[in-house]
């Protein structure tokens, strides 16, 4: 698999097997709007009973299509949203949400957000939207241009003198995204939530973008759970993938386990649509729109929309009847390559055997 942004794949070794500094544990997120059948308000699933976990000096890619429940998960590992159910841990110990507990996680866990034009106050200089998060939770303090320079060094704008005193609209958007890495790094965080960080980019910036997102891992130490629907980008930039489909987490492993050897039909049908693939097939065109997350269909969520039950394999397989009417366990969040599908557990190559497929 290649993509034209492709800054060099990172090996995953330790990172992956060491305890967690930030997880989501049974995290469930629901939200009431719209109307339910029948008339009544409906109550919508966005994150729907997660376990994961980003290890010290990990890069995690959350992946999934628009409306699958990242950017609600992503917001609520950052305390922007509280779980319905569930518990988010940093450093094994559960997140408080007091302003004074949350000030200090926010601290340590920062976020970068996907429009860096929308994030960034045009009326202000790069120096002030940097120092900004600073004074919020320090305070001015006596060195605060140095650290600022710092971060803006540290985030590829250098010599950073000479961006301190410009506004947004005379950077580009390759700049502009550096500014808000900048603004999360001031804080000397340990965890960085990346919001899709280069979707709105050029191609020819997503690589130096994910350059900089790996530097900073390897040499700062830091950790990142990096939402995207770019499974290019996840082969890039990931020690881990987490692949999710309405609220749920369906397939995790390592990058070359998930992207490599790909066990849920969702998972392969992402996948097919990209050059290089490596699958041997054509690109698996899903039918129809995800469903509404207000309801959820019965059995394994994804087989409205499964070519493997459509063709008939699952059928072949034995697990129909189960793929329609059985959810599938729901994965944990620890190494090792895991699969919420029925299917899969019953593929004779071997791929995910049925203790993995229920690994909790």
């Amino acid at each position: 698999m290649s993509t034209d942004t492709a800054p060099g794949r990172p090996g995953a070794g330790p990172r992956a097997r060491a305890v967690p500094i930030l997880s989501a544990e049974s995290v469930e997120v629901a939200f009431t709007a719209g109307f339910a059948p029948g008339g009544g308000r409906g109550t919508a699933r966005a994150v729907d009973g997660v376990h994961l976990d980003v290890a010290p000096g990990e890069i995690v890619a959350l992946v999934g299509e628009s409306g699958c429940g990242k950017t609600t998960l992503a917001r609520t590992l950052l305390g922007l949203e509280r779980p319905t159910r569930g518990r988010i841990l940093f450093e094994g110990a559960p997140l408080r949400y007091r302003s004074r507990d949350l000030r200090s996680y926010r601290h340590r866990v920062q976020f970068v957000q996907q429009d860096p034009m929308g994030s960034l106050n045009p009326r202000r200089t790069v120096y002030e939207s940097v120092v900004e998060g600073l004074r919020i939770h320090e305070g001015t303090a006596v060195d605060e241009l140095e650290r600022v320079e710092r971060a803006l060094s540290r985030a590829g704008l250098r010599p950073p003198e000479r961006f301190l005193s410009r506004y947004p609209h005379e950077l580009s958007g390759g700049q502009r995204q550096r500014v808000v890495i900048a603004g999360a790094l001031v804080l000397d965080p340990e965890v960085l939530v990346a919001d899709e960080p280069v979707a709105s980019l050029d191609a020819s910036v997503r690589g130096e973008i994910l350059r900089l997102l790996l530097r900073l891992r390897d040499g700062l130490g830091l950790s990142a759970l990096v939402a995207t629907h770019d499974l290019g980008l996840a082969w890039n930039i990931a020690d881990r993938v987490a692949v999710m489909y309405l609220g749920r987490v369906v397939e995790l492993g390592t990058v070359e386990e998930v992207l490599s050897a790909p066990a849920h039909p969702y998972t392969r049908a992402l996948l097919s649509v990209l050059p290089d693939s490596g699958l041997g097939e054509g690109p698996v065109l899903l039918s129809g729109e995800p469903p509404d997350p207000k309801q959820v269909p019965s059995g394994c969520r994804f087989h409205p929309r499964c070519p493997v039950l459509a063709s008939g394999e699952a059928e072949r397989a034995g697990v129909a009847d189960r793929c329609v009417g059985v959810d599938p366990a729901i994965l944990g969040g620890g190494a090792g390559h895991r699969v919420a599908c029925h299917w899969a557990a019953a593929d004779e190559s071997g791929r995910v055997d049925e203790e993995a497929a229920s690994n909790r």
